[in-house]
């Protein structure tokens, strides 16, 4: 599905996220306290946004590497990098999230946005991040929620259902694309129960953030 899309997945996250999901990438990278010189992997990259974000804070004396399984993805995600080149060292790689390709305290910082829900276990996948953290590393997660606001939650509702589909479609040329991505979006679990999965994967200090009135949220933990 990722492969079909991969060619117009920027275009189409900026249509229909009216062009916020940018502004959440920034507000990410703030929250995630990432720092000049650090190390990071991001996880479930796609065509490199967040790990560039995060390149940009990291400077000349850190390191990006993003991690993403489609490799029409990656290409991509190369082919901004050479266009426009970071001031850190940025690398995109071909890799399972589930089964990351870095030693055990590789990194000072894990990050995955709007991935997370796509992987066949999340506490497969937060077991990971942490394993490659090095002691009081940060594992920071961007993700798609369920609206809490009166009012907000009917109107996602609709838009999600009927016109995130359609406008979809017209984007990217696939029709079974963004009847999923919604979909999973209503299902996952958001708010305090993504809390307590970070939790029960050992992290400490977990903290979130809403965003947009539920509409997506930002999560944070660190291992001890």
């Amino acid at each position: 599905m990722f492969t079909n899309i991969a060619h117009r997945y920027d275009l189409a996250n900026d249509v229909l996220s009216f062009g916020m999901h940018r502004l959440w990438r920034r507000q990410a990278v703030a929250f995630s306290g990432v720092a000049q010189g650090s190390s990071v992997l991001d996880l479930c990259c796609g065509t490199g946004e967040l790990a560039r974000c995060l390149a940009r804070a990291v400077g000349k004396r850190g390191s990006v590497v993003g991690l993403d399984f489609v490799p029409e993805m990656i290409e991509l995600a190369i082919e901004k990098e050479q266009r426009d080149p970071s001031s850190a060292d940025v690398r995109f790689l071909v890799g399972d999230a589930l089964k990351i390709p870095f030693p055990d305290e590789s990194f000072s910082l894990c990050t995955i946005a709007f991935g997370i829900r796509n992987v066949d276990d999340v506490s497969v996948c937060l077991r990971e991040m942490r394993r490659v953290l090095t002691p009081g590393g940060t594992a920071m997660v961007l993700e798609f929620g369920q609206p809490h606001l009166p009012g907000l939650k009917q109107v996602f509702s609709l838009f999600s259902r009927f016109v995130m589909p359609l406008i979809g479609r017209l984007v990217t040329g696939d029709n079974d694309a963004y009847h999923y991505l919604p979909k999973s979006s209503s299902t996952f679990a958001c708010d305090e129960k993504f809390l307590a999965l970070m939790e029960g994967s050992e992290f400490i200090n977990c903290a979130k953030r809403s965003l947009c009135g539920g509409i997506a949220y930002l999560y944070r933990g660190s291992k001890i």
